[in-house]
């Protein structure tokens, strides 16, 4: 190769003007090449940080229905219901009425055998008798010794003493004579009688049956039930408490007649909150001149809340239980998560009717995603289209 100082400077200056030319390229590859990993780079953050924001889609509350019914189930009782036990022991003779017979007050139902309460009937009259002779002999001895005592016969102290005894065995004679009438009156109770007028409910007792004196719960002889009217008792929710007033109406309806409704009215309220359900005890009273409503039996009561007494309505998908408690997820101005806590007052199936911890302008996320926290940004799905409007396919549109 020739020399520098051999080669013409045009050819010189040829050579540098390409090697400078190849480093600007080579240069320019390396900078375009930085260039395009960072924005690669780049695209690839905003990408991952678009995903890590959760797309939703929001729902505004529904609000219930002003005036509407509150439905809950009941328990129906006979307006006076009187299990019948034996007063006194023995065995049953006969009985005069079976379960569904109506009955009077004072009716006879059964008799009872008593042959021990007989004999001890038969004694006390007899030491009675015994005790009334005896008293009939102290009081002649008391009269002739006072006689004695005027001409001073006998002396003071005598005749006191025979006096005494005379008004002692008269004593005698009048307990004898209360033990012979309690005696009479266990021997009445013999005779088992309706206490009201009503209906034999049941009859647990049959002919020859040995018979014990005493209360014990099972060992009643005969239960009389008064299903002319009857209660109906039914658990309130506290968050409906305020809408119940004594005398409002209501309505019941009972499975064995479907369609049909009977009215009923608030007796009285227990004014106090069962801490183990949260609700009220009510007692309602209603009418049952046909018989077609069965005490012990279930029913449905519907009261009729005031127009005052306004729920707001969600999907249950909408609600959040966890160890906070049940929430709702909002969305607020900034798009940023808002959990609130809520109470529900009645879950009807396809929506929950809350009664506090949710605003009507609240957004509130149809279905939360997992692990949602308050703080958390999120994007609002598109709004479905109009399925009525032109060229809509009526699907749901979310944002990705």
């Amino acid at each position: 190769m020739p020399p520098d100082s051999a080669v013409p400077k045009p050819l010189r200056r040829g050579w540098r003007l390409v090697a400078i030319a190849l480093a600007l390229v080579a240069a320019a590859i390396v900078v375009e090449g930085i260039a395009t990993r960072n924005s690669a780079a780049s695209r690839l953050r905003e990408r991952a940080d678009a995903q890590s924001v959760p797309t939703v889609s929001v729902i505004a509350p529904g609000r219930g229905e002003a005036g509407s019914t509150l439905e809950l189930p009941g328990r129906i009782e006979a307006y006076a219901r009187a299990p019948i036990h034996a007063r006194v022991s023995g065995y049953l003779k006969r009985w005069h009425a079976d379960i569904g017979a109506t009955v009077k007050a004072g009716q006879l139902l059964a008799e009872i055998e008593t042959p021990e309460l007989d004999q001890q009937l038969l004694q006390a009259r007899a030491e009675l008798a015994n005790s009334r002779a005896s008293v009939a002999l102290a009081a002649t001895t008391a009269k002739r010794w006072q006689a004695l005592l005027a001409t001073d016969s006998v002396s003071r102290q005598e005749a006191d003493e025979k006096a005494a005894d005379f008004a002692a065995k008269q004593a005698v004679v009048q307990a004898l004579q209360a033990n012979v009438e309690r005696i009479d009156t266990l021997k009445r109770f013999a005779r088992i009688v309706a206490p009201f007028d009503g209906t034999v409910t049941s009859r647990s007792t049959d002919v020859g049956a040995l018979i014990n004196a005493g209360g014990a719960q099972g060992a009643e002889l005969f239960v009389v039930s008064d299903t002319r009217r009857l209660r109906v008792y039914v658990s309130v929710p506290q968050s409906y408490v305020a809408a119940i007033r004594t005398g409002a109406s209501a309505t019941l309806g009972v499975p064995e007649r479907p369609g049909k409704a009977y009215p009923a009215t608030v007796q009285s309220m227990a004014r106090a909150i069962n801490t183990a359900t949260g609700s009220m005890l009510v007692q309602l009273s209603a009418a049952n001149p046909k018989a077609e409503l069965l005490p012990g039996g279930f029913a449905t009561v519907n009261f009729r809340l005031p127009a005052a007494v306004s729920t707001l309505t969600i999907p249950p998908g909408a609600l959040i239980f966890d160890k906070a408690g049940l929430r709702v997820a909002t969305v607020d101005a900034h798009d940023k998560v808002l959990l609130k806590t809520v109470t529900v007052a009645r879950d009807l199936g396809s929506v929950v009717e809350l009664s506090s911890g949710l605003e009507p302008h609240d957004r509130v996320i149809e279905s939360p995603p997992d692990g949602i926290a308050d703080g958390d940004p999120v994007r609002i799905a598109a709004a479905e289209p109009d399925a009525s409007a032109p060229g809509s396919s009526g699907g749901r549109t979310r944002g990705r």
